[in-house]
């Protein structure tokens, strides 16, 4: 049997693409591997990420290694797909000729018939999963429309493109029947979900849906937008106990010179006023989200309002990055890079170390608490798992140590753990139930 290994750089939307990828080889009589310790020498893939500077070269670093093994016959065939493919095709074949063929993001499906197989029209949206066998991603669209000054994601993908809703519901179904419980939904902008099939934004019909398939425990929303937010979405969230109360939305910063500069479609007050009823009409809502620093015009007094916010605001989960610079943006055409990288750095460090120890209190807060978590391995003496307001490896995690568990704790199964412990990102949990 001819070996493929496939390996997935970037997030969880290429991890989709790669597991499409790897099904239809399964099909074909292809043994299968994904981000294997040793690559196998026969066929490898690399599914590249186009996102920002660190990725990119990441990305570039994976190629170069696998050309390596390539020269030294220590690999037979090797071929690139994914964002930057997608965008800087001719110059990574003129760059890097020892890659067999360079695929961009959409077109990968001839990679199959590159090989001599057919590509099953039939189960194109069936996968091999590569997470643990009770979650799973659900792409429900790609590209987007938002046009943000920074962002290279609408030169790379393109428009948004929503999928059938009833195409959707079906490969939940189908996820269902293979085991899945737990769905991490995910797309560029899942608000703007149906404007382009539909004419009008159908998230939440779409989660209510999903919610009434039976075998479905856990939805958890990734990526949202602020502006035009469907607020709809919040009376699935309670009416629903299957949705997490738990809502990842990007919101990038506060100041009004920044978001405009940003062409984030939203003000200050307008974010705050979300905020607000986020939090009243789903108490207990767990929001994630992202923040930039550094961005083009970025001022002293624009970051301290920011720093302000956050200690505000006080975010469940949240993440920071330094702005990069990706050409071909508003940004990049239109304004100088004007924050220093060490002022950039400072100021991610500061925003960081702010949220650190906001999130300390917070772990703080769940001693005592009991809380339903779900399995996802065992390490050790120790079973790790997450609860409703965690998203797999990017929140925090709970560790319940052998003693603490009545019973072997399967993968994928529920219980109901005391927290009787936290450190910054980890709670510990004995389970009751």
């Amino acid at each position: 049997m001819r070996k493929v290994d496939i390996i997935t750089m970037g997030c969880s939307k290429n991890l989709v693409d790669s597991e499409q990828l790897l099904n239809q080889f399964k099909e074909q009589g292809f043994q299968i591997y994904h981000n294997p310790e040793t690559i196998h020498g026969d066929i490898a893939i690399v599914n590249t990420c186009g996102f920002i500077g660190d990725a990119k070269e990441e990305s570039i670093n994976m190629i170069l290694e696998l050309c390596e093994l390539k020269e030294n016959e220590e690999l037979n065939k090797l071929f690139v797909m994914g964002c930057l493919s997608e965008r800087y095709l001719q110059e990574l074949k003129e760059e890097i000729p020892q890659v067999d063929k360079f695929y961009g993001k959409f077109n990968w499906k001839e990679l199959i018939a590159d090989l001599g197989s057919q590509c099953n029209p039939d189960t194109l949206q069936h996968r091999v999963l590569t997470t643990p066998k009770h979650y799973a991603y659900l792409k429900i669209s790609e590209g987007c429309n938002r046009q943000c000054a920074y962002c290279a994601i609408p030169i790379i993908t393109g428009a948004h493109v929503s999928r059938p809703m009833e195409e959707i519901l079906d490969e939940v179904r189908l996820l269902v029947s293979q085991g899945v419980k737990e769905f991490q939904v995910i797309a560029q902008e899942l608000t703007f979900y149906g404007v382009d099939l539909y004419q009008q934004q159908r998230l939440p019909e779409l989660i209510e849906r999903m919610a009434e398939i039976p075998g479905v425990e856990w939805i958890r929303l990734h990526y949202a937008y602020p502006a035009n937010f469907p607020l709809d979405l919040l009376r699935v969230m309670r009416e629903h106990s299957n949705v997490c109360n738990y809502l990842d939305i990007a919101l990038q910063h506060i100041s009004d010179n920044m978001l405009q500069r940003m062409h984030r479609h939203i003000n200050k007050q307008q974010t705050l006023d979300l905020l607000q009823e986020f939090r009243r009409q789903v108490p207990g809502i767990c929001l994630r989200t992202t923040l930039m620093v550094g961005f083009p015009g970025e001022t002293e007094a624009d970051f301290a309002e920011l720093m302000e916010f956050v200690k505000e605001a006080r975010f469940e989960r949240m993440g920071a990055f330094a702005y990069s610079e990706e050409e071909g943006t508003y940004a990049a055409e239109n304004y100088a890079d004007d924050v220093p990288d060490e002022v950039k750095q400072s100021r991610l460090d500061q925003l960081m170390a702010l949220q650190e120890s906001i999130a300390a209190e917070m772990a703080q807060q769940q001693i005592g608490k009991t809380l339903r978590t779900v399995i996802d391995r065992k390490e050790g003496n120790y079973y790790i798992g997450r609860t409703e307001m965690d998203s797999p490896e990017v929140d925090c995690e709970v560790l319940i140590a052998e003693e603490d568990a009545p019973e072997v704790l399967p993968t994928g199964s529920f219980h109901l753990v005391r927290i009787t412990n936290a450190e910054e990102f980890d709670l510990y949990g004995k389970v009751v139930s």
